[in-house]
């Protein structure tokens, strides 16, 4: 039987947890998953370290993966629509697809490093605070294996 009874509060990080799991967030900003992933490696020891950097990575991943297919389904989608048009006269311009998906690509990219950088923003300070700040999606699955036999006493968003 379990030692941790139902309703418990999560674990207080020590000051050095919290500026550390400030880093990880703050970092992941400029590097992606590769600060996250240093912290992840280098601080098994913390809980609360652990838990934010195995947060910040699977956003990563998630978000690189939706990157990537996004790019992917633009390039065919350009390619497809270059190849409907093969010769175009001298003075007709490239098709508007060409453009338009430049765009597109482009805006995808920088509405992701915005969210990326929000992210990284509020949840660093949230962790700064000592907060168990959990990203929707996300941040109960980690949780869930990070502290395993633990029942939480705080809202599933952790006071977002």
């Amino acid at each position: 039987m379990s030692s941790v009874k139902i309703g418990s509060p999560l674990p207080v990080p020590s000051a050095d947890d919290r500026c550390n799991a400030l880093l990880v967030y703050v970092l992941s900003i400029f590097t992606g998953f590769i600060a996250p992933l240093a912290f992840f490696v280098l601080k098994r020891d913390s809980r609360f370290v652990v838990f934010h950097s195995l947060q910040v990575l699977i956003w990563q991943a998630t978000y690189v993966v939706i990157f990537v297919a996004g790019m992917i389904l633009s390039l065919i989608f350009l390619i497809v629509s270059i190849a409907a048009h093969p010769h175009p006269a001298p003075d007709e311009p490239p098709p508007l697809a060409f453009f338009g998906l430049f765009a597109v690509m482009w805006l995808w990219g920088m509405g992701g490093w915005v969210l990326n950088m929000i992210l990284g923003i509020v949840y660093g300070i949230k962790a700064n605070q000592g907060q168990w700040a959990r990203y929707p999606l996300i941040g109960n699955f980690v949780l869930h294996r990070i502290l395993p036999k633990q029942r939480f006493s705080e809202s599933p968003q952790g006071g977002l």
